[in-house]
Order: C-alpha cells, then sequence, then structure tokens
C-alpha cells in the first residue's frame, strides 16, 4: 500500500492510520472517537458478535474478510465477555459493506447502535481483501483508527499517534480483561428453541477454579454442562487464593495481551498449581502461559491466527479438527523442555498448538475448543480435563467423543 491508499469514499467519516503513514478513507460506523490498536483480520463468516466481544480481542482492531457483517443484528445471548458493563473485547472494526438491517428472529438491536453502545470504533466502505493482503505480507500493523461524523481529521496528529503507540508486545491486559472479582458460574450451553439451561444446587458433581485472565463464557457454559460448579478468580490471584476453594480441578483462561508480560505475576503461581498433581487445563492464554511456567518461551507471531477455518492435528489421537483461533502470540515448540509433549500443531503453518507435561494431569491448547466452527470438532477436551478430574477420584472416564 501507499502513503495515500486509493481506497476513498467521497466524504470520509472514518480513517484508518497505520503506523508507516498510510491513510484508509471509509464510512463510520459504530461510536464516534479514536482509538490506538492492532489490526487483525478475521476470516470467519459467522459469529461476528462472539469476535467482537472476545477479551482476547482487547487492544486489537478486527477487520473481517467476509464482506456482509451485521445481517442477523445482535442479541443478549451472544455475547462472550464476563462482565459486559465494562465493555471487554474488540476496540475497532473494519468492514466491507455497510451494517444492513438486521433480519433474524433473534435479533434484539441493529449491529451499528449496539458498536455504539459498547464504544467500538469502526469503517466500513474499504477493501478488505486488500488491507488483508497488506496484513499477510507485512504483519499486523499498529494503527489508530477515528470515526467523526463531521470527517474533521488532524491527520498528521493522527500519524504520530500510530506511530507512538508501543503495539502489544509487553503489554498485560489480563488484569484489564479480567471481571477482577470472584463469582461462580452455573449457566449451561444455549440450545436451539429453548434458551440456556442453570446447573442447579446441589447438581455440580466437581468444584472448578478457573483464573480468569479475560475468560469466554461459552467456555464456562461448557464446563458447567458437565456436572462442573466453576468459580472464576481474578488474574492475580495467589495460589493459595485456588487452594484454600479445595479445586478438583484448575482452569487457565484464554485473555489478551503479551503472554510474558502476564506471566510475571500469574507463571509463579501456575507452577506452585502444576506442583499439587491437581489437574489442569489452560486455553489460549493459559496454554502460553503454562508453555512458560515449564520452561518454554513465547514469540510474537507475523499475523496470528484469527478465524474459524484453521486446521488442528491431534497428534494423540491422529484426528484433524477444525478450529477457532484468536492469537497473536505463540509458544515455541522448539523450547518445549524434555518431558513437556506437543500435542496438537496447526496445519497451517506448523506451530505448537498444545502440550502436556509427561506423568502430570496437566495439559493445554492455543484454540478455542468452545467454539463452533466444526462445529464441535473440540469439544471433547472438556471431557478429556473431566476425566483428568473423574479418574483422581476413582471414576470411569467418559466417552471423548
Amino acid at each position: 500500500m501507499t502513503a495515500t491508499s486509493p481506497w476513498t469514499t467521497e466524504k470520509p467519516t472514518a480513517l484508518l492510520v497505520l503506523a508507516d503513514g498510510t491513510v484508509i478513507e471509509g464510512k463510520g460506523v459504530g461510536a464516534a472517537g479514536k482509538v490506538q490498536a492492532e489490526v487483525v483480520f478475521n476470516t470467519a463468516l459467522t459469529g461476528y458478535q462472539e469476535i467482537l466481544t472476545d477479551p482476547s480481542y482487547l487492544g486489537q482492531v478486527v477487520t473481517f474478510t467476509f464482506p456482509h457483517i451485521g445481517n442477523i443484528g445482535t442479541n443478549d445471548d451472544d455475547i462472550e465477555d464476563l462482565t459486559p458493563a465494562a465493555r471487554h473485547g474488540a476496540v475497532g472494526v473494519i468492514f466491507k459493506a455497510d451494517i444492513t438491517e438486521p433480519s433474524n428472529y433473534r435479533a434484539s438491536r441493529d449491529l451499528d447502535d449496539w458498536l455504539k453502545a459498547r464504544g467500538i470504533v469502526g469503517l466500513s466502505g474499504i477493501d478488505t481483501r486488500a488491507l488483508t493482503a497488506w496484513i499477510r505480507e507485512n504483519g499486523s500493523p499498529n494503527a489508530v483508527i477515528a470515526h467523526d461524523p463531521n470527517g474533521i481529521f488532524d491527520i498528521e496528529a493522527l500519524k504520530a499517534e500510530a506511530r507512538a503507540w508501543s503495539g502489544l508486545e509487553g503489554l498485560d491486559l489480563a488484569k484489564v480483561a479480567s471481571s477482577g472479582q470472584s463469582s461462580t458460574w452455573s449457566q449451561t450451553a444455549w440450545i436451539w428453541n429453548e434458551g440456556h439451561g442453570e446447573l442447579g444446587d446441589g447438581e455440580a458433581k466437581y468444584n472448578i477454579v478457573c483464573l480468569d485472565y479475560g475468560v469466554k463464557r461459552n467456555i464456562l457454559r461448557l464446563f458447567a454442562g458437565l456436572d462442573c460448579k466453576v468459580t472464576v478468580l481474578p488474574a492475580d490471584a495467589s495460589a493459595d487464593d485456588v487452594l484454600a476453594l479445595k479445586p478438583d480441578g484448575i482452569f487457565l483462561s484464554n485473555g489478551p495481551g503479551d503472554p510474558a508480560a502476564t506471566g510475571e505475576y500469574a507463571v509463579p503461581v501456575i507452577r506452585k498449581l502444576i506442583d499439587t498433581d491437581i489437574p489442569v487445563f489452560g486455553i489460549c492464554l493459559g496454554h502460553q502461559m503454562l508453555g512458560l511456567a515449564v520452561g518454554a518461551r513465547t514469540e510474537k507471531m507475523h499475523q496470528g491466527h484469527h478465524g474459524a477455518n484453521h486446521p488442528v492435528k491431534d497428534h494423540t489421537t491422529g484426528k484433524v479438527e477444525i478450529v477457532s483461533m484468536n492469537h497473536g502470540f505463540a509458544v515455541d515448540s522448539k523450547s518445549l523442555p524434555e518431558g513437556v509433549e506437543e500435542t496438537h500443531i496447526s496445519l497451517f503453518d506448523g506451530s505448537n498448538c498444545g502440550l502436556r507435561i509427561a506423568g502430570k494431569p496437566v495439559f493445554s491448547v492455543q484454540h478455542h475448543p468452545e467454539a463452533s466452527p466444526g462445529p464441535q470438532d473440540s469439544h471433547y477436551l472438556f471431557r478429556r480435563f473431566v476425566n483428568l478430574v473423574r479418574e483422581r477420584k476413582g471414576e470411569p472416564a467418559l466417552a471423548e467423543r
């Protein structure tokens, strides 16, 4: 892309200004204002509301490669952040086509109104395929996305802000995305034409403690569906805080930011928890920090993995599953120490997507098994974790599939 983008509208009311000085003009959608963030692209065809409320996207602008976003509107069920009042999730959004009127029986609000309510700044009317191609070649850029309904911008100031932002490396966002307080969860997964269920009093068989680095609701729902009472603790909870709840299992959640930064306070806690021999399961950021806890390294990826069409191979079964991914950092598989097995890999680029510790009930995956792109290829991982809990209790295993 050149310094002045050819992707223009007659009267631009929104700009995407990249750190290299590129200015992309479009039509403003969502909230007015501006924000510094990293720009990524997501290849999913559906699930835009879940994507935009995924706390792992905090600090990022999501470019949707699918051109028509918004045609099913929004509702109160398809929200992933645990504390929606705090509006943890993507800070900006980019569409190719204008948002259309919702056409779905579940819709309760137009997407544009919903974006405004959540403070998400956006623009539409640009060539998202060209922007995606640029990101693939050059990597995810730092940028400023700005929306002014009057089309008044100080472009040079925006360029300076884009250049000045330090980016996600070295940035701990887990404390921001965390709910920040202890809570319990009992809602089960949504079923068509019935809605969400509820794990009743006395029905829970297993006590799971979740360290919340930005946990998604559907993760907690799938645990509840397997008769697990989940207690959610803040990101900076101590090992003593966790163990005081006498957990049958410990979950390390997904979340945003640089795992090395979050790991400064989380890794010592995780190491103590590993030593207890209580089953531990991590997803996304939780996987990366488990990798750090066992002595591996994490690294910033060129463009990351963001989408719902990613093939991942489970070496423990030999099966390939189609998964949802959202991460810009990865565990360096070459740095995994002896005694730690790589269990999953991406079939796109061979990067690490899972690990387990030999001789311990501890494992994690990079992708999001609570999502349904396959549609439920990875749900077995929750049963795999619960089976570790059941084994420790002397109970027979559940079928994984």
